[in-house]
């Protein structure tokens, strides 16, 4: 799915990256904590989070997520939306849970970076 069939599946807003819209989205990742992001997430895929500080735009560079939605409505600092701009990474924010956007999101094909964790990578 490209990012703007995205936006209109989760009636989502787009905050940052109105020219990025046509990128091709295979794989998304849910978390609201940055360290599971940073263990389990890959690279290229969509992070659905209710976190909106500048972490979350720090580790999504640093994976280099394709675009971040913001679940429940959250909408980020200006601080976090310039960071977003200057990282060139584009953040959406939908009213639905994240649960119901990753079940949306599934729906049309939109898989986990990962199936499953293997015991030994699993936290306690």
């Amino acid at each position: 799915m490209t990012l703007r069939e995205i936006k209109e599946l989760l009636d989502a807003e787009v905050l940052v990256g109105h020219d990025q819209l046509d990128k091709e989205i295979k794989t998304a990742f849910g978390a609201d904590l940055m360290s599971d992001v940073l263990a389990f997430a890959k690279a290229g895929s969509l992070l659905l989070t209710g976190l909106t500080n500048p972490q979350v735009i720090r580790t999504s560079d640093v994976l280099d997520i394709a675009a971040i939605i913001m679940v429940r409505g959250k909408r980020p600092s200006p601080e976090t939306l310039r960071l977003a701009e200057e990282l060139l990474i584009p953040v959406l924010t939908t009213k639905y849970i994240l649960f119901e956007t990753a079940g949306k999101l599934y729906a049309k094909g939109i898989v986990g970076c990962m199936e499953r964790v293997d015991d030994e990578r699993a936290f306690s």
